[in-house]
This record gives C-alpha cells, sequence and structure tokens, in this order.
C-alpha cells in the first residue's frame, strides 16, 4: 500500500473524525488562517487523540523550532490515573491549544532572564498533526508557536506567520488595484531543495572532529575527489539507493511530498527536491527532512552530514530556496505569459522584488550568516556574499526598456536546434540557470542560493515576505494616490517602475558572480560585500532593520535585538568549539 499522509492528521483524516460541525469549522480556520473555535476544541482533541492511539501513540508532545536552529518536544502521556488503580485515557482541547515549556532554557538573546522561566506553546491549526513513530510505541507530534510569558516571539515559526500576513496583506491590496476578481486567499510558495553528505558510520566515528563539529578540521585533500565530475547524476550505488528507498517511503507517510533525488557534484554529496508548498508547512516540513535524513542513514549505518562545508576541497552543501507567489485569482503571479511586458502584474512583481533586494540587501545576507556558511560562500556553485539578482537575457532586456520609458518588444523565446532530424525542437526557457548568482529568476519563482544546508528556512523568508510587503507597499499606495487624484492606472504605474527600474537596476547582473572583475563593479555600483558572520549580522540591529519589522508588526524592537545576539552567540561558540 502506498504510505503517503498516512501519519498525518490531514483534512482527509479529520473528516472520519469530527461531526460535520466540527470538520467544517476546522477546515476554515486551517484555509483562511485565524483562531480555533473554542467550542470545538474538546471535540478536536478527543479525535485526534482517537486517531493517534490507532496509530499507536501512547504521548502527544507541542512540537516547535526554538532558536537552536532545530525543533524542540516535551512528551506527556494520554494517561490520567482514575484513583482506583487504573487510569484514563485523556487529551483535552485546553492541551491540544496550549502548552508550557521552560523558557528560560532556550535562546533568547536577553529577552528572558535565568529566573523568568515560563514559556508556552500554541497550537497552529495551518501546520496539520503528525506521528513520529518510535521503537516500541508512537507520539503525536503537534506544530506550535512558542512564546514567552509577555508575548515575546522566542521561536521561528511566529514571525514567519506574521511575515506571510504582512505580504498577503499587500497582494490582496494590489490586486485589487489591478481589478482582480478574487477567488483565492493569496498565499507564498516554497520549494526547497536539500542537499546533503553520506559517509559510512564507522568512518564517521573514528574522526572526533566530524562528530563534535561536523566537519573534518584536520587532514588533507584526497588526490581523487570531484575533479573528474564523474559522481554528479551518476548511477546510484545500491548501499545509497537502498537508503533514499527507505528515505522517500518514511517522507510520504509524514506528507512530505518527495520527488527528486540524485548524485550531487561532490562524491558521497546528494540532493533530494520534494514538490512546492504553502509556505509555512514547506519550512516545517523541511526541518522534520533533515531530522528524517539523520535517523534513515542510522538505520543502514550511515551518517548524514549537513554541515555546509564538511569537506575540504569539494563542493559545500546548500538549501536553495525557490520562493514564489500566488495572488487572489489563485495564479501564481510569477508567471509571465508570452510577451512579459504585456504582463503588468508580473513585471510590478519582478520590480518590488528587484526595489527589495537592492534596498536590504545586507538583511538578506544575514538570514544565510553562519561560522559553517562562511566557508561556503562564494565558490563551488556557491554565490558570493555579494547580493544581486539574475534575471536572464529577454526579462534584463524589458526592464532596459523600462528604464528608458519604450517599452515596444521583447526577445522572444528562441528555440534550440539539436541538429537531429529525428527530434523535434525544443524550446528554449526565458532564461538560463545561473549557478552563481545569489538570487536568480528560475521562471515561475526566485530561486535564493546561499541557504546553507542546514539551515532553518524561516529566517530567509521571514525577510523575503517583508522586504517585497515593503516594497508592494510603497507601489500600491503611489497607484492609490494617483487614481485618487483621477489619473490613469496604466500611465500611473509605467511611471513608477520606471522609477524604481532607474533606482534599484544596479542589482541586476547576469554574468559570472566568481569572478574579481564583478567584484570590482560591484563596489562601483555601491553593492554590500558582508564577507563575515559578524558583519553580516550587525544589520539585524540596524535602525532600517527595525523601523522595516515594526512597521510590518514581524518583529518588535526587543525581538529583532534578542535575535542579533542570540545568533552572535551561536557563530562564537562554534568557532570556539572547533578551536578547543
Amino acid at each position: 500500500m502506498f504510505p503517503y499522509g498516512e501519519n498525518v492528521f490531514s483534512i482527509k483524516v479529520m473528516k472520519n473524525y469530527l461531526s460535520d460541525k466540527a470538520f467544517q469549522s476546522l477546515s476554515k480556520t486551517i484555509q483562511e488562517g485565524g483562531l480555533l473555535d473554542p467550542s470545538i476544541a474538546d471535540e478536536v482533541a478527543d479525535a485526534m487523540k482517537n486517531w493517534a492511539l490507532e496509530k499507536g501513540a501512547t504521548h502527544f508532545t507541542h512540537w516547535f523550532q526554538p532558536l537552536t536552529g532545530g525543533t524542540a518536544e516535551k512528551h506527556n502521556s494520554f494517561i490520567i490515573p482514575d484513583q482506583e488503580g487504573g487510569a484514563l485515557i485523556q487529551f483535552l482541547g485546553s492541551e491540544l491549544v496550549q502548552g508550557e515549556a521552560d523558557a528560560s532554557s532556550f535562546p533568547s538573546g536577553g529577552l528572558r532572564a535565568t529566573f523568568e522561566a515560563r514559556g508556552y506553546t500554541a497550537w497552529d491549526p495551518t501546520s496539520p498533526a503528525f506521528i513520529k513513530e518510535g521503537v516500541n510505541c508512537s507520539t503525536l507530534c503537534i506544530p506550535t508557536i512558542y512564546c514567552g510569558y509577555h508575548g515575546e516571539t522566542l521561536d521561528a515559526k511566529t514571525p514567519l506567520l506574521r511575515s506571510k500576513k504582512a505580504l498577503t496583506k499587500q497582494i490582496e491590496r494590489l490586486g485589487k488595484l489591478f481589478n482582480i476578481k478574487e477567488t483565492a486567499k493569496p498565499y507564498i510558495a516554497l520549494g526547497p531543495e536539500q542537499e546533503y553528505f553520506l559517509i559510512d558510520r564507522d568512518f564517521f566515528f573514528d574522526r572526533m572532529d566530524l562528530v563534535q563539529t561536523g566537519r573534518t578540521l584536520f587532514g588533507r585533500v584526497p588526490a581523487k575527489h570531484q575533479q573528474l565530475e564523474d559522481h554528479y547524476f551518476g548511477a546510484i550505488k545500491r548501499r545509497v539507493m537502498a537508503f533514499m528507498e527507505d528515505l522517500d517511503r518514511e517522507l510520504w507517510k509524514m506528507g512530505i511530498p518527495a520527488k527528486t533525488r540524485h548524485n550531487e557534484v561532490a562524491p558521497s554529496q546528494f540532493e533530494i527536491v520534494p514538490v512546492y508548498e504553502e509556505l509555512n508547512l514547506a519550512v516545517d516540513h523541511n526541518m522534520l527532512l533533515m531530522e528524517i535524513l539523520r535517523t534513515t542513514a542510522e538505520k543502514h549505518n550511515l551518517a548524514c552530514l549537513l554541515h555546509e562545508k564538511p569537506f575540504q576541497g569539494v563542493n559545500g552543501s546548500g538549501k536553495h530556496n525557490n520562493w514564489s507567489i500566488f495572488g487572489t485569482d489563485g495564479k501564481n503571479w510569477f508567471s509571465p505569459g508570452e510577451n512579459p511586458h504585456d504582463n503588468a502584474k508580473f513585471l510590478t512583481l519582478l520590480c518590488a522584488v528587484m526595489e527589495a533586494v537592492d534596498t536590504y540587501a545586507g538583511l538578506l545576507r544575514a538570514t544565510v550568516a553562519s561560522a559553517g556558511n562562511d566557508h561556503r560562500l562564494g565558490a563551488h556553485e556557491a554565490p558570493p556574499a555579494i547580493l544581486s539578482i539574475f534575471l536572464g537575457d529577454q526579462l534584463f532586456d524589458i526592464i532596459e526598456q523600462i528604464e528608458k520609458d519604450i517599452v515596444k518588444s521583447s526577445k522572444k523565446a528562441e528555440k534550440i536546434d539539436l541538429g537531429l532530424e529525428a527530434l523535434s525542437h525544443l524550446p528554449k526557457d526565458i532564461s538560463d540557470r545561473n549557478r552563481t548568482s545569489p538570487f536568480a529568476f528560475t521562471g515561475s519563482k526566485f530561486e535564493f542560493r546561499s541557504v546553507g544546508s542546514n539551515m532553518s528556512l524561516a529566517d530567509p523568508n521571514i525577510v523575503l515576505n517583508t522586504i517585497v510587503a515593503e516594497a508592494l507597499d510603497g507601489i500600491c499606495t503611489k497607484l492609490e494616490k494617483a487614481l485618487s487624484e483621477g489619473k490613469n492606472f496604466d500611465l500611473s504605474l509605467q511611471v513608477i517602475l520606471q522609477e524604481m527600474v532607474q533606482s534599484h537596476k544596479r542589482i541586476l547582473f547576469n554574468g559570472d558572480n566568481y569572478t574579481e572583475s564583478w567584484r570590482q563593479e560591484a563596489k562601483k555600483r555601491g553593492l554590500l560585500n558582508l564577507k563575515t558572520t559578524p558583519e553580516a549580522l550587525q544589520v539585524w540591529k540596524e535602525k532600517k532593520s527595525l523601523d522595516l519589522f515594526e512597521k510590518h508588526k514581524v518583529f518588535t524592537a526587543k525581538e529583532l535585538v534578542s535575535r542579533y545576539e542570540i545568533y552572535m552567540h551561536h557563530y562564537y561558540s562554534v568557532i570556539a568549539l572547533e578551536a578547543k
């Protein structure tokens, strides 16, 4: 039997365990967001418990993402003693909706003193509960946010949800200005590509540097590594294939849509890619994926390495953040037509991203700053620290026409002649793939390639959502003002986009980001080059960053500064550990 989603309390599953009234209410909460109706909390909890018991669960946990880079859980059993030597099996709505965790023992960056121990977890209904199978029994896991006693965010999920709200608010606003009939709730889609290394566990335990830091601190580059380029997309060896087959099965059981698997460039390096999902769910699933990678590897006497640069002389491992926006018409707004310059909505989004990345390049760089990623960025298929956007020739040509106010034509997608009569011509995509670009348009999405392999995807998407929301807010405000003054919509939009291109075209670069000539050119353009983590993390506490996040209600000033403190502490801790 195909196991997809069998360990997930999905909408399809809950329909069989809830009354019609409760099912309709919970479905609306999941699809539209908002708070759970308190009147159905006990019924939902009881249904979840009954389903979990059938799956062999004895305990439940609030599964959350503290600022450690990983996940956390505290297990409680369903057992309540009945005072007669027996026990009841019980799970209340109050236990489902809210829990408590010690806030003093997780990173808080000064938000919580050591003696201030109370913290709360609260159910996120938009991410389904799931079952973790143990050796002898299973655990019901309930995805939650995590905050301190006074409501300060202490996790990765809370600001991610806030940033989603900020961006979808501006998408709805833009849709109204374009007179788009609202047929769907807007959402952000994410498709993360995950790279990793596999090595034999016996070799792993022979190296205390690998065990304690995730990378080799001593040794030398072997004579044969990746210079023959014979591993990439090569035939997958049987032992690795056995691991991948088990991995897919475990992921599918959790409703994680693993789609693609293959050898990566470096020896013993591999990649797994899921189907695109709604952003919040995709981030949760990637956190689970990293855990399942490690546990499945252990079953095959392998060790899975997610360090960004575990070995000298070979490619490091990244996590490509493929990000797109679905609007109020249910369509991907980053999908251009055959002539992209005719698609004003698409170009508006494109210019918004240009402005956002140019204005807040330092923030995006800060989201991928870590001791491990410092070893990776700038070579071996990892982009450099300098942020730039790759659009490809066709879109760049249109951007130049907008700049000069002469949009009259576009380079149509060419066809590739294979020189073989038996095969038809293949159409070219509107842009090539620039593997050296940090932020590339790759057809219906933007790919942020700088994220490290073991990083949470929350921070990059928190920043990306918020900075694009800010750019769209500026566009919408100008359009609304123009319309209130009786001006023509199309002409007003044209002026706005032209001004944006003229101000932010410097962020566009279609060439080789590795070259010294680009570094010199980027310096002339005034682009930031934050080479190290301490340099990059300073951006978190700049006034421009504080103003941005407070305006869109994603972080308070105290929450944002705490992020800086936490990430700097982690950086110094890693450096000290490696030195010791």
